[in-house]
C-alpha cells in the first residue's frame, strides 16, 4: 500500500519530468479510476496545458494546472491523485497491464497505474476546492511537532494503532510505517491513547521522525532485516531487536505485526 514515502517518491517523479512541460494528450484507459471528472473533462483541462510544482499532503498528491481556463477567482485548479491500496505513478514509455491513464510528453509519458483501483485521480476547480479536500485530512506526518502529536492523540479513547492510521488525525501513516513506529518505540498497538504518557509520546514521535526521514530517503518503507517491515512477512519471523517470534492479529480490522516482549500490551 502506498503510504507518506511512497507518495513523496510519486511527487520527485512528477516534479523531476513532467513539471512546466505542456501535456500533448491524455489517454484514458479505465475511466473508473476518475473521480468526479469525466474523460472528456480532463482531456480539455489538460491538453496543451502544463503541470506547476507538486506537493504532497500524507498519501494525497496535488498537481497544479496552469494556463488553464477554471481561473474563475484568480487561483489554479489542481489534479489530485490518491493512490488507495496499489496506485503508484511512473515515467515510462514501454504499457503496463494495469496503467489507467496516460499523460504524454513530447520524449516519453507519465503513467498512472493501479491495479485495484480504490481511488483514483480528482479534479478540484479551484483553492477553495483544495482546502476543502484538506479539511477532511490531519497533519502531514511529516511535518507534525512533538507537541502536535501530543494534541492529536492524547485522551482519544481508542487503540493508538487505529488512531495512528487514522487519515482525519494523522495524514500519511499506513500500516507498515504505523507498525514500525510503534515497534521502535515500545508501544504495542492496542494501547490505549488515553493511557500513554509524556515519555509515550517523546519517543513516538522521536520514531516516527527517525522512520519517515529514512523512508522518504527510499521513496518506500524499506524492507530491511534490521527493520520490523523485513521481518513481518517470514514464516517464523522473529524480532530484529530481541529475537522474539513476532505476533500477528488484528488490530483495528487492519493486519498487525508486533513483538510481544518489546511492546507489552501494559506499560512498563
Amino acid at each position: 500500500m502506498p503510504e507518506l514515502p511512497d507518495v513523496e517518491g510519486f511527487r520527485r517523479v512528477l516534479a523531476d519530468h513532467a513539471v512546466g512541460r505542456p501535456v500533448q494528450y491524455v489517454d484514458v484507459l479505465d475511466a473508473g479510476v476518475l473521480q468526479g471528472i469525466g474523460v472528456r473533462r480532463l482531456r480539455g483541462v489538460l491538453r496543451g496545458r502544463e503541470f506547476g510544482q507538486p506537493w504532497r499532503h500524507g498519501k494525497r498528491l496535488f498537481v497544479p494546472v496552469t494556463g488553464s481556463p477554471d481561473h474563475d477567482d484568480g487561483t489554479a485548479p489542481a489534479v489530485l491523485l490518491h493512490f488507495g491500496m496499489t496506485g503508484s505513478l511512473h515515467w515510462a514509455t514501454s504499457p503496463h497491464r494495469h496503467d489507467r491513464i496516460v499523460f504524454g510528453f513530447g520524449d516519453g509519458e507519465l503513467r498512472y497505474r493501479d491495479m485495484r483501483k480504490l481511488h483514483g485521480l480528482g479534479f478540484a476547480r479551484d483553492e477553495n476546492a483544495v482546502r476543502r479536500v484538506l479539511a477532511e485530512l490531519g497533519p502531514d506526518a511529516a511535518d507534525l511537532s512533538a507537541s502536535e502529536l501530543t494534541d492529536r492523540l492524547s485522551g482519544l479513547r481508542r487503540q493508538v494503532k487505529p488512531a495512528l492510521v487514522d487519515q482525519s488525525v494523522i495524514a500519511g501513516l499506513g500500516n507498515l510505517l504505523a507498525d514500525e513506529i510503534l515497534w521502535r518505540a515500545y508501544i504495542h498497538p492496542r494501547r490505549s491513547c488515553a493511557d500513554l504518557h509524556g515519555h509515550d509520546f517523546t519517543r513516538l514521535h522521536a520514531r516516527m521522525r527517525t522512520v519517515l526521514r529514512k523512508s522518504i530517503e527510499q521513496g518506500r518503507v524499506p524492507p530491511r532485516k534490521t527493520w520490523l517491515t523485513g521481518r513481518r512477512g517470514e514464516a517464523s519471523g522473529a524480532c530484529p531487536r530481541c529475537g522474539t517470534a513476532l505476533s500477528h492479529g488484528r488490530v483495528g480490522s487492519r493486519g498487525t505485526t508486533w513483538c510481544p516482549h518489546c511492546q507489552p500490551k501494559i506499560a512498563p
